[in-house]
């Protein structure tokens, strides 16, 4: 016999027995390119050169802007793929999370580069937990598996728990990020621990083979399926500080680095969002009967009480800290009847919208925050008062940013609002009904404490009498910029995120 003929038998080369896995790498690209820029600034830090701490943030925006690159060749070229057999779908509504992440968090750098940049530690940490953070939401958007939703959601919120407490000489910043942390960590565990229930149910981590077997499952199972169906909305209700799991933002929001709250209250409340409506709309949608009232009660506690504390706030971090809790009570009204008479598509449309336009319009106000505590030096919302005379620029961008929290047209949050109450209304009868009386009740407590910053913007005197005027570096004028022109966008012209929504109508993105 021949040598060739020899290897020919001994390796089988006509029809080979192993076959390696497939790799759609186009679809993995926004995650290749994050992680990717964090060894780049992993060794960046590692140079310890201070020359390198100007490189921080421009490899972190480089890096967000190339991850969007990608995210537009796969939404051009259309379709749902699926990867490690259904356990990760990369499709329409995937691709449009994963913009509103990495958007949010470039904005977030345009926030972060002057205030980091003027203390007193290394930078390079701060990158590349953010982008750390950040590659988990990415993740998380993407993931159809229960294993890889709790890696995504711990991905995202470790670094954000060392955000946090990023100031480790500040007591309140040590503070935050301790009580961020120990929520955190529990919440985990009890997330964990429904996901372990429903897949002793279902006997499958993927999210398309348990809602089959949810479907399927005998009455007898009914208990098992209501435990664990309570347990992993606790758990999640913990990440979006929901009533009464909120108890931890307000501290965190005050005590961690301004920036750090903005990203916060806006990508990781998102994040934790994306993974509950995930599991609700894939593994769970014959269960409604069961987590429908609890996430109404959750949604009318989490608006009233988040507003009703609100009004009594004399600092302004921790006022938008409890406005953050309210919002997240109006994201989750159309969560709650999202499958009352079939309009899972109307609310599953309202909460990602309403996602998307409250993740510019607060930022946005964070931006002008920032701005004003480089002059004052004080979070106080007396120490807006008479910013009309020294800061007419700031002074409009923030009325504009409070009055689309609210919900006053023609601005961004107006039509949030209106998406979040067309669900509700839609789903007629006493919960659709209910709930949006409730909502409109709050919308109404929300309007009062916005006017209150806006009144001492525009009638107050300047506490101190320093009219100086502020000067804005141009990181954080191109971050008021972006998210100034989206508010007014999004709200003057919602056929822009109208279209975008409607995407979330096609089923195929959300389940393999």
């Amino acid at each position: 016999m021949s040598l060739a003929a020899q290897l020919t038998a001994l390796v089988g080369a006509a029809e080979p027995t192993f076959r390696g896995p497939t790799i759609d790498y186009h679809a993995l690209a926004p995650e290749i390119v994050l992680s990717a820029a964090i060894v780049v600034l992993v060794l960046l830090d590692s140079i310890k050169l201070e020359r390198a701490k100007a490189f921080m943030p421009v490899v972190a925006n480089l890096a967000l802007l190339g991850a969007l690159i990608p995210l537009l060749t796969l939404a051009y070229d259309g379709g749902t793929r699926i990867l490690f057999d259904g356990s990760y779908v990369v499709g329409p509504m995937p691709l449009l999370l994963k913009a509103m992440f990495i958007v949010s968090t470039y904005v977030v750098v345009l926030l972060s580069m002057n205030y980091v940049a003027e203390g007193d530690y290394w930078e390079s940490e701060y990158y590349t937990l953010l982008l750390s953070s950040v590659l988990g939401m990415v993740v998380m958007a993407s993931s159809r598996d229960l294993i890889g939703i709790f890696v995504a959601l711990e991905l995202l919120s470790i670094p954000a728990y060392m955000l946090a407490s990023w100031r480790k000489s500040d007591v309140r910043s040590n503070e935050a990020g301790m009580k961020y942390y120990l929520m955190g960590v529990f919440a985990s565990a009890v997330l964990l621990y429904g996901m372990s229930l429903v897949y002793g149910i279902g006997g499958s981590t993927k999210l398309f083979e348990l809602g089959r077997a949810i479907a399927e499952a005998p009455d007898k199972g009914v208990p098992v399926v209501t435990l664990a169906l309570l347990f992993v909305v606790v758990g999640f209700a913990f990440k979006v500080s929901a009533v009464p799991f909120h108890v931890w933002a307000p501290d965190t929001y005050e005590g961690a680095p301004t920036p750090v709250t903005a990203f916060l209250s806006v990508s990781s409340k998102a994040a934790g969002f994306v993974g509950l409506i995930v599991l609700v709309f894939i593994a769970f949608p014959m269960a409604q009967d069961v987590y429908r009232p609890f996430l109404w009660v959750m949604a009318a506690l989490t608006m009233t009480v988040g507003n009703v504390v609100a009004l009594k706030q004399k600092n302004i971090v921790r006022m938008l800290a409890y406005s953050s809790v309210s919002q997240g009570g109006f994201i989750l009204m159309p969560l709650a009847i999202a499958f009352t008479d079939g309009n899972q598509g109307t609310s599953l449309r309202a909460i990602v919208v309403y996602l998307i336009i409250y993740a510019a319009t607060n930022l946005g106000a964070f931006a002008v925050i920032i701005a004003v505590a480089r002059k004052t030096r004080s979070g106080q919302i007396s120490s807006f008062g008479g910013l009309f005379s020294y800061a007419p620029g700031l002074t409009v961008l923030m009325t504009i940013f409070l009055a689309s929290l609210a919900g006053i047209p023609p601005l961004g949050g107006w039509y949030a609002k209106f998406g979040a109450f067309k669900a509700a209304v839609d789903a007629a009868g006493g919960w659709g009904y209910g709930i949006a009386i409730v909502g409109a009740v709050n919308a109404v407590i929300a309007t009062a404490y916005y006017i209150v910053v806006m009144r001492e913007m525009w009638m107050k005197p300047v506490p101190d009498g320093d009219v100086t005027p502020i000067k804005v570096p141009a990181s954080l004028q191109a971050a008021l910029a972006i998210c100034g022109v989206a508010t007014l966008a999004f709200g003057v012209v919602p056929g822009i995120i109208a279209k975008a929504g409607q995407i979330t109508d096609l089923f195929g993105a959300l389940r393999p």
